[in-house]
């Protein structure tokens, strides 16, 4: 009781995916993620927080147990949105919500009993992660998104613009020194 209090307050002993830190810049980190498996869903339309609140639930559901083997899977960190920008101002775009699948389920994770929630296989990438606190919402995360593409234009890095990442690590009842972040994907060769 006492360790699950403390997860929904201070985010503490919750299982966040490995990665290796590259280097640290003035006001931004480069970060190489792992091979995992992450439980995901996609979400279209216009409005940025409606979509990952849906995803948000329909992914909630699934580790309380709406999987086919109708087993509990423990909350992670950080709760990821891969947005995919849609053509125009008035287009609609892709969230995609997602959960890092915990350490004791990467082998063979629970398959979804909902349609419209999938496993999602990530290979190794490297993003550019700017760290931010507060309660996050969309215009924030689309200010701190522009600040880390005028650092990283500053620098003269190679990125990918499109699509990109948010990712949030704290339950709503955590008050204080909330983490949040965004990552753009570090352009291949």
């Amino acid at each position: 009781m006492l360790k699950a209090l403390g997860q929904v307050l201070f985010s503490t002993g919750i299982q966040n995916p490995k990665f290796t830190e590259e280097k640290k810049a003035q006001d931004y980190e480069v970060r190489t993620y792992h091979a995992t498996k992450w439980v995901s869903t996609s979400v279209n339309g216009m409005e940025w927080d409606t979509a990952t609140r849906t995803g948000f639930r329909r992914l909630f559901d699934y580790i309380m147990g709406n999987n086919e083997n109708k087993v509990k899977v423990p909350m992670t960190a950080p709760v990821t949105c891969l947005v995919q920008p849609g053509a125009g101002p008035a287009c609609e775009s892709t969230f995609t919500v997602s959960f890092y699948v915990p350490e004791e389920h990467q082998d063979a994770p629970p398959q979804p009993s909902d349609p419209q929630v999938f496993l999602d296989d990530r290979k190794e990438f490297t993003v550019y992660v700017r760290t931010y606190g507060g309660f996050a919402n969309e215009q924030m995360k689309r200010e701190e998104c522009l600040k880390l593409l005028e650092s990283l234009q500053r620098d003269g890095v190679p990125y990918t613009d499109s699509p990109f990442y948010t990712a949030g690590y704290d339950s709503p009842m955590k008050l204080t020194n909330r983490r949040n972040e965004v990552w753009i994907l570090k352009k291949t060769e």
